[in-house]
Parts: structure tokens; C-alpha cells; sequence
């Protein structure tokens, strides 16, 4: 609370001070605190500890009236030595290369870091003609926007060999699809919740001392059970659909909340849809090898006049999914701390969640039945009407309405 008050005071009158008088004036606040007052007028001011003490040491040194410490000359704005990254141009550019090549991190993240020491990165600079320091490289990685991170677990298999050209082919299809106007969507479920009062991770404002009550052990309520969010996220228009089914997670599911999106929201704001692009992780109810998934697909395929075409990632990368943090992210962030009693408050939260940016959700609760367990025949998966890409058909293809078997269509 002392900082945030120096830091106010120091936000109102820092404009018509001049340097020197700001020195002064932050001293003055780091002196009035006493012990530990020059570290915190430095954090809350931004000036640095020793500026402030030697504003400090010149406080106690002048013994004649206030008038006395007024400067006879002010320096100029911008006055002062130049920082040593505003004289050597290609320092920053240099560390940043050191650094890129052992970068790693997620997808659309805001934050790359780094395994290299600040000492290992300054000396190297040094060997490359830099003059600088293991204190400015620590300041030059902040302002870059690195930070040291702990592991974290994010892989979950083995790496495939052509995992990055895969990443490639998917984008380069998005881009065509979407240059051409075509919808783009993102799909998958997301972790299935408990209904009930169970704990719900996160915290929410409430009276001190009121927490929400809630059960000690999550045994699943019969009468309620669990819920399988199913989502489409339109990487276009930045918007969501949120099929909440009540019963297994199986590809009838997953297809059906793709028709769901289509006639609710799809095909209201793409009029002249001639194929659509689906980017989908390659197990679960949409994987790559159900059998289930594909008739499904051809289904609405058949009902839509669509050519639907569909790009799997890679095993082991279904966090790369655009849908996990681009729409599933901000649902977790809506709902946290909020025990999820009831359909209604699921489909509630949901339907309210949204993001500066533009995110909006629809949602809608799917009582309907899928079984589990349905075999598809040879012969039934012979009537899809299928035609896989020539790179990875078993991961890129695309499903044609049965009555276009011979309509050639380019994306």
C-alpha cells in the first residue's frame, strides 16, 4: 500500500519537476520510510537504488535553507549518458540470436525463455567486440520478454518425424481456405466436469470469511453425473460453439456438434460455403483412424452439399490445437473458483464467457443418446466418399457429398 501511494504521489508530480528535482523528491519520500525506504521508493518510482542514494547523500549534506539545493542549471531532457544499448546498435540483435536457437516454448505464447545464465550470454557478447555485463543482459532479456521457467510437462508422446511439416501443411491450408473466404474451424472435447457441488479450481470474491461450501470427496451424483463439453471454435470470426453432452464422448457426438455449429452459426455468416476446413487432434472422438468419425463426416457431408476437408495433428501435439487456447483457456478462466451444480449454470458460464479481443460463445445442452461401441463394416466405410491429400492421407483428406463424386473442387 506504501508503494502504491509513492507511486501516485510520484505519477502527479513527476511532469513538472526536473531531473535533479525528482531525485530530490524520491529521496525525500525514501528517507521519511526509513529502514528499507530506499528500495521501495525505488520500485515504486522506477528509479533506480543508486540514484535515490545519492539523492539521499546530497539531502544530508546540504545544512544551508531548501532554497540552497535549487540547481543554478538544468539539464535538458534526454541530457545524461546513453544507455549502452542506444550506443551499440546490434547488441540487442546479437543476444537475441544467441539465444533463439535453444528458445523453446507453446504455442502463442507472450514468453520465450531461455536455458543459457546471464554470465555464459554476457561473456559471449564479449568474445563478439559487446561491452557490457551479466546485470544489463539480465535487463535486456526482461525488456525482450525472456524469462527462466521451471519444466513443464507439455509433450505427450513421441515426436513424429514429420510433426513440423505437418504444422506447416495445416497452415498453409488455413490461409487458402480463408484467403478464399471458406470457414476454418477448430474442434475438440474438452475435459469432461463432474455435476455438482465439487470443488471447483480458482478463487472467486465473496464476504471474508464465506467461502462457497462444497464436498470433500468428488464421487460422481448419480441423478447428475458427468458432462462432455464439445467445442468449435471459427478461427475466422474468433467465435465458439459449445455442444454440452450428457452421455458418451463417442464421433456421433463430435459430428453432431459440428451440425450444430453449421445450422446455429456457420452457415449464417458463410453464405456461399462450398467446403469447409476442420484442424483436429488425431485421437479421441474425432481421431484420424475411427471409422465412426468418417461415415459421421460423410453424413454431413451428404446433408450440407459440403465438401469437408480434414487436417489432423500429429500424435503427441494436441495442445498446438488452436481451440485449446484460443477458446477452452477462457472458459477454465470464466468459470474457475464457480462449483458447477447443475446443466443450466454449465451452459450459463459458458455462454458467458468472452475476451477483449472479441471471443464470443454460444453453448447448448445435449441430452440426446450415443452409444458406445458402434462398429463401422468394411463395406460401410467403402461408401465414404473419401480422397486423402498426397501428403499424409491419413492425416489430411477430404469427404464429398456421395452425389459430387465426380465435381473436382480445389482448395
Amino acid at each position: 500500500m506504501e508503494t502504491d501511494q509513492i507511486a501516485e504521489r510520484f505519477k502527479l508530480i513527476s511532469p513538472v519537476l526536473s531531473e535533479r528535482q525528482l531525485r530530490l523528491y524520491v529521496a525525500t519520500e525514501a528517507m521519511v520510510i526509513g529502514r528499507g525506504g530506499i528500495t521501495k521508493a525505488s520500485q515504486a518510482t522506477g528509479i533506480s537504488r543508486p540514484t535515490v542514494t545519492a539523492g539521499c547523500k546530497e539531502l544530508r549534506e546540504k545544512s544551508s535553507p531548501q532554497s540552497s539545493l535549487l540547481p543554478t542549471r538544468v539539464r535538458k531532457a534526454g541530457g545524461g549518458r546513453k544507455r549502452t544499448v542506444q550506443l551499440d546498435t546490434t547488441l540487442r540483435s546479437d543476444l537475441d540470436k544467441l539465444i533463439e536457437p535453444v528458445t523453446r516454448g507453446e504455442p502463442e505464447s507472450p514468453l520465450r525463455w531461455t536455458s543459457k545464465s546471464v554470465r555464459n550470454l554476457a561473456d559471449e557478447l564479449k568474445k563478439m567486440g559487446h561491452s557490457t555485463s551479466h546485470r544489463m543482459v539480465a535487463e535486456l532479456l526482461h525488456e525482450m520478454g525472456y524469462s527462466l521457467q521451471a519444466n513443464r510437462k507439455t509433450l505427450e508422446g513421441s515426436e513424429h518425424p514429420d510433426r513440423n511439416a505437418q504444422f506447416e501443411y495445416i497452415h498453409n491450408k488455413v490461409e487458402r481456405f480463408q484467403s478464399n473466404e471458406q470457414p476454418v474451424i477448430s474442434v475438440d472435447t474438452k475435459k469432461k466436469e463432474l455435476v455438482g457441488d465439487f470443488k471447483n479450481g480458482g478463487r472467486e470474491l465473496r464476504p471474508k470469511g464465506e467461502p462457497e461450501e462444497v464436498r470433500v470427496h468428488d464421487f460422481q451424483i448419480p441423478e447428475l453425473g458427468k458432462v462432455a463439453p464439445y467445442g468449435v471454435y471459427d478461427q475466422t470470426h474468433n467465435t465458439g460453439w459449445v455442444n454440452v453432452g450428457t452421455d458418451h464422448d463417442t464421433a456421433a457426438f463430435a459430428v453432431e456438434s459440428i451440425r450444430k455449429w453449421w445450422n446455429s452459426m456457420g452457415n449464417a455468416v458463410y453464405h456461399n460455403a462450398k467446403s469447409l476446413l476442420i484442424t483436429a487432434d488425431g485421437g479421441g472422438s474425432n481421431g484420424s483412424r475411427v471409422r465412426l468419425w468418417k461415415t459421421e463426416l460423410q453424413q454431413l457431408a451428404n446433408e450440407t452439399g459440403l465438401i469437408i476437408s480434414v487436417c489432423h495433428f500429429p500424435p503427441g501435439t494436441s495442445k498446438w490445437n488452436k481451440i485449446e487456447h484460443r477458446l477452452f483457456s477462457y472458459i477454465s478462466q470464466n468459470w474457475r473458483g464457480k462449483p458447477l451444480v447443475s446443466h443450466e449454470v454449465i451452459v450459463n458460464l459458458i455462454s458467458g464467457t468472452k475476451t477483449k479481443t472479441g471471443l464470443t460463445v454460444a453453448c447448448g445442452l445435449d441430452t440426446n443418446k450415443y452409444p458406445k461401441g458402434i462398429k463401422i463394416s468394411d463395406e460401410e466405410l467403402r461408401q465414404v466418399n473419401i480422397l486423402r491429400d498426397e501428403f499424409h492421407g491419413e492425416w489430411n483428406y477430404e469427404i464429398r457429398p456421395n452425389a459430387a463424386k465426380n465435381v473436382n473442387v480445389i482448395m
